[in-house]
């Protein structure tokens, strides 16, 4: 029996908050298959490397972010047959989260609103709405929250996070009772700041805690929440 020959690559679905909304890393192709589409920054993993390693390759080199400080894991593996009409490919997409990060060194890259990528290449709008939904719900049980925040941040900036990824408006008060009351989830900075004339507010560092005791729980009507959902969220201020 002949093996079949089988490419295997990582995909990226790097997400980070800028301008008060959800973007992703995309760049677009210039050749086929899919000429002119918005694709997500991957790559074909070569024979001396593992997975893990393939991803920050790609990180470093295809998506223009060498020496980024972004959290990195596995998302899920993407073998349909038909996802790739050149060849018969296999794909392991990672997802990646970080604060405000800058432009991307190649100039084929750009960061674009999630709500606006409703056409993608190949399979990758699916896999950025797979990515999202990850992200969502490791909001509600871990601290990765604050993986979209500075080293040092208010309650009010971490509350917009959640409120951006999840699309949804949260009461501050409720809110700032939550965070505060998780166990190991925030530290106090030692320091206050001042921003638009109103009271100085308390600055944060991220604490130790890996998962949330309790966990934030993401309001019901979120649950159904798709891109269109967050552009309108944000058209409408977003909770400020």
């Amino acid at each position: 029996m002949t093996v079949p020959r089988i490419g295997v690559s990582v995909d990226l679905v790097i997400l980070t908050v800028r301008a008060g909304e959800l973007a992703t890393l995309a760049w677009r192709r210039d050749s086929e298959p899919y000429p002119g589409m918005q694709a997500l920054p991957g790559g074909f993993i070569r024979l001396d490397e593992d997975l893990p390693a393939a991803a920050a390759r790609v990180l470093r080199e295809r998506a223009g972010l060498p020496g980024a400080a972004v959290h990195l894991e596995q998302l899920q593996t993407y073998g349909y047959p038909d996802r790739d009409p050149t060849r018969r490919a296999v794909s392991v997409a990672y997802l990646g989260l970080a604060p405000d990060l800058p432009a991307p060194d190649t100039p084929q890259m750009s960061w674009q609103p999630v709500s606006a990528l409703t056409q993608m290449a190949f399979d990758h709008e699916r896999i950025l709405t797979d990515g999202v939904e990850r992200a969502r719900s490791k909001l509600e049980y871990t601290s990765l929250a604050a993986a979209f925040c500075r080293d040092e941040f208010t309650v009010a900036e971490l509350r917009r996070v959640y409120e951006i990824v999840w699309g949804v408006r949260l009461d501050p008060r409720n809110f700032h009772r939550k965070v505060t009351g998780a166990r190991d989830f925030l530290v106090q900075a030692g320091a206050v700041t001042s921003s638009g004339g109103g009271r100085p507010a308390q600055l944060y560092r991220r604490g130790s805690a890996m998962l949330l005791h309790p966990p934030m729980l993401r309001p019901p009507a979120s649950g159904s929440a798709g891109p269109a959902a967050i552009a309108r969220y944000a058209d409408s201020g977003g909770g400020n």
